[in-house]
Formats: C-alpha cells, structure tokens, sequence
C-alpha cells in the first residue's frame, strides 16, 4: 500500500551524495540506484520526501556500528568542526539540493503549501534542513544567507559540540542528560530562528540544551527523529518529561528509524522487527498524542529494520500499522499531516 504518502522528519541523502556514496545522473538518484533513497524507489514506496539535511562530516563522526553492537557502549564525542571548513561543505550540499531540483527529482519547499503542491505532482517534497550548525558563524551572516536559500529548519547542534550548544553522545544505557546547556551564541541563535521562523531541531541535543530552548522559543518544540528513552535507554531518545513538554507546546516528535535507538537492548542490529516501530510509537501517541507524532527515518544516514530496508520497503510499514489497529484518519496524521501542521504553525502559514 502506498497510502497516504509519508513525509519525513529526516534523511541525509546530501551527504550521501557529497561523499560520492550514490550519483545524481539517470543510474543513480534519478533513477534506482540510490542507497535507500532515489525517485524510483520514492514511487514505489509512497514517500512523498521531507527534510533533506545538510550535514557535515569530520574526524570520526560517521559509522560506529560495530561498537554499538555491544551490551554497553559509549563512544567519545567528535572535535568541533571550525566555521571555515564548514561552510565549503555545507554550500556544496545546498548546490546538490539545487541541482536535484533542476532536474526534476524533488521540489525545495518553503511552505506547506509547496509542499501539497509537490505531493500532487508526484515529486520529492525537499525541505533545506542542517543538522548541527558548524557552518553558521558567531554573527549569523550565514543564518541570514542561508535561509534566503531555502533553509527552514536547524539543528544547532549534531552529536558533537559546536559554537552554540551541546550534543549527546552515542551512548547506551544513557538518558540525555549529558552536559551543559546552550552558550550565549545558542541562546542569540534561537532568538534569530524565532524571528526567521526557522524550525529548531531538538533531535542530538542534550537534556539541558533541550530546556534552554524551551524556556527561550516561542515555537513549538520539534525533534525530527527521536525515540522514547522510556522503551530504550539511548542518549538519542527522549525523556517522558521532554514528551510531555514537546506536548504542551503542540510541537512533534518524528519516530526514528534507526534500529539502536528502537530496541530494548540498543543495539545497532538491521533483524529488528518492524513491530518495534509500532511500539515507540504507541508510546510517543500515549505522551504527545495522536496530533503529535510523525516520522523521522534518518533514511540515508542510519541502519534501519531489514524488513524496510529503503523508501520502497515503506508499504511494510503501512501494513504493520493496520495490523496494529491503527484507522484511516490516525495513520493520515502520522504519516504527512501532523508534519504539515507543526510546519504550517512555525513558518506562520
């Protein structure tokens, strides 16, 4: 079944792309031959895109399956990223972004009603998203520059520190109350997002991190792909409490695909039954409510249940959903709508 589409919190087909891990000519994205995401399998799968993430990689900050195969784990945080490599690497992802709209893959969004427009065309919905703002200088001059590009949703933080605040570690069994909270340039950060109306990703960012953007935005409270900490005790899941603020800001937690941070035993194993998925999100329905709740694979960017596998394998997904009992118009929220919403209420449509 590839109804209703799914739009998603994340993936990071950019890097992908950037790295050189999948091509943009006919074979590559344009066609089928990308690693889990590319327009044919976008076809098959109903997946109607989401936000595109520029991200930038450094030192040892990519694939620690192996250690996250263990019983216990908890891998040290990368160095800082400085401002000037950043930047190259981030205006290369948004180039690559540009060019997949150029020829026909996706459509960039700037609004919600971009993005119904790109679901009746069939196309890729591309939301401008950057995880972790190492390539936002201290001033903001690349805040401004980069959101008349097209970007409209910020992650201050991936799980590495920058200039502005603190990410968690991949680390099991942990909570996310791992360090300090936002720095002066954090809290001057979200203040200017606010204004911009830039979305702010909580997703990566510690616990105190968290409640300092809580306290200062006047947005909702968004994380684009997290899990409940309660079903499994990662550093990259989230606290009842944090749920239970996320709801009363009417924000949204999109569901992580990512296999270690759905299973009791965080362990980064792809043989994870999809009804693991169903689990944290009968539990993100019961904290945040049905209104609340969308998905956030990270496609692209993490090992998620063989029996998904990629964008086409979307429809098992949808299947397991029914079989759990959920009805039309829930699985219509979850899959698309309450995205549009939260979005609609941040970008002031």
């Amino acid at each position: 079944m590839k109804t209703p589409l799914i739009f998603d919190g994340h993936n990071d087909l950019l890097l992908r792309l950037h790295n050189g891990d999948v091509s943009l000519d006919d074979a590559g994205v344009l066609g089928g031959g990308g690693r889990q995401i590319d327009v044919q399998k976008a076809q098959t799968g109903g997946f109607a895109g989401g936000f595109f993430a520029i991200f930038i990689p450094g030192g040892d900050s990519l694939s620690h399956d192996d250690e996250m195969m263990k019983d216990a784990y908890d891998l040290p945080l990368p160095a800082m990223v400085d401002w000037q490599d950043a930047i190259k690497v981030a205006l290369s992802q948004a180039s690559i972004l540009i060019e997949l709209e150029r020829r026909g893959a996706v459509r960039i969004c700037r609004s919600t009603a971009d993005i119904r427009a790109a679901m009746k065309e069939g196309r890729m919905a591309a939301i401008l998203h950057m995880e972790g703002a190492e390539a936002i200088d201290p001033e903001l001059n690349t805040l401004e520059v980069l959101h008349a590009a097209g970007l409209r949703s910020l992650g201050p933080v991936w799980s590495r520190p920058t200039l502005f605040g603190h990410g968690v570690p991949f680390r099991f069994p942990s909570s996310g109350d791992t360090g300090e909270g936002l720095t002066p340039d954090g809290i001057r950060l979200i203040k200017r997002c606010n204004e911009l109306r830039v979305m702010i990703d909580l997703s990566h960012m510690n616990e105190a991190g968290f409640w300092d953007v809580a306290r200062i935005s006047d947005a909702p409270l968004v994380a684009t792909h997290s899990n409940a900490g309660a079903l499994t005790r990662h550093s990259r899941n989230l606290s009842d409490r944090q749920l239970h603020a996320i709801r009363e800001s009417d924000g949204i937690v999109g569901l992580n695909f990512a296999v270690a941070f759905l299973r009791e035993d965080g362990r980064m194993d792809e043989n994870t039954p999809i009804s693991r998925m169903l689990d944290h999100l009968d539990y993100l329905i019961a904290e945040v409510g049905e209104d609340r709740v969308g998905m956030g694979s990270d496609f692209d960017g993490a090992t998620v249940p063989a029996e998904i596998g990629t964008i086409a394998g979307l429809p098992a997904l949808r299947e397991a959903m029914i079989q759990r009992g959920y009805d039309a118009a829930l699985m219509k929220k979850l899959c698309h709508e309450n995205w549009l919403r939260v979005l609609g209420e941040t970008w002031g449509e």
